[in-house]
């Protein structure tokens, strides 16, 4: 079912459960190293702005134990779908991202095969080039992640909090292919994002989401584009 013949009602979430959803995927954005000290903390900020009454809040990442005891039943599944979207939104999805997923998916109680499928585009960072470290041949690598992507594309975006996080921590545009070069000679080629993340498509989908739902509630996008 779309997100617009969805009642309302059943598309948003209570401010304490959209705190617990930030503080969840905070946790997924920080599970692999990526993100300097410098930029957790500018992140965080402009996430607890959102929460301008109560200044001082916390919102240290939970556990998957601590979440699950406190996520209503109803917004596990689509909490992990967004869970997914936060970890491949930089084009690469690392292991322990992928150990994270697991045991929040353990700790709801869900068993989701589509989780097993993101292996296929797990990222080894022993690699010199950053290429999916199980690549296979197209047309069987695009079979292989369609259940995958279906599974994402019924994501929906609940609370307009979730989805400022969302429009800040997915990248406006797809990044330029470029070359690195030392001393002037050429030691590494990296490809756009659009072609390294095989999930790429229901990214930006995800994004636009976010930003519909934002216009729709009376918000100003264009800081967003």
């Amino acid at each position: 079912m779309s997100s617009d013949s969805t009642p309302t009602s059943a598309r948003e979430c209570s401010p304490q459960q959209a705190e617990l959803w930030l503080r969840g995927l905070l946790g997924i954005a920080w599970a692999d190293g990526e993100y300097s000290p410098e930029e957790q903390r500018l992140i965080e900020d402009l996430i607890r702005s959102d929460w301008p009454e109560e200044e001082g809040k916390d919102l240290a990442p939970l556990s998957p134990e601590e979440l699950a005891a406190q996520l209503q039943p109803e917004l596990r599944e689509d909490f992990l779908r967004t869970a997914v979207m936060t970890a491949v939104a930089d084009g690469v999805y690392s292991e322990p991202e992928d150990r994270l997923l697991h045991q929040l998916a353990t700790a709801f109680g869900l068993e989701l095969p589509q989780l097993h499928l993101l292996k296929a585009t797990l990222v080894d960072k022993r690699a010199t080039s950053p290429s999916p470290a199980k690549a296979q041949p197209e047309s069987g690598y695009t079979d292989l992640l369609a259940p995958l992507r279906k599974w994402l594309d019924s994501i929906q975006v609940r609370d307009v909090r979730v989805a400022r996080f969302l429009c800040r921590m997915i990248p406006a545009h797809c990044p330029f292919e470029r070359d690195v070069v030392l001393f002037g000679r050429k030691v590494l080629h990296i490809p756009p994002m659009c072609k390294l993340n095989p999930l790429y498509d229901q990214v930006v989908a995800l994004r636009c989401r976010a930003l519909s739902f934002l216009a729709e509630a009376g918000e100003d996008i264009s800081q967003y584009t």
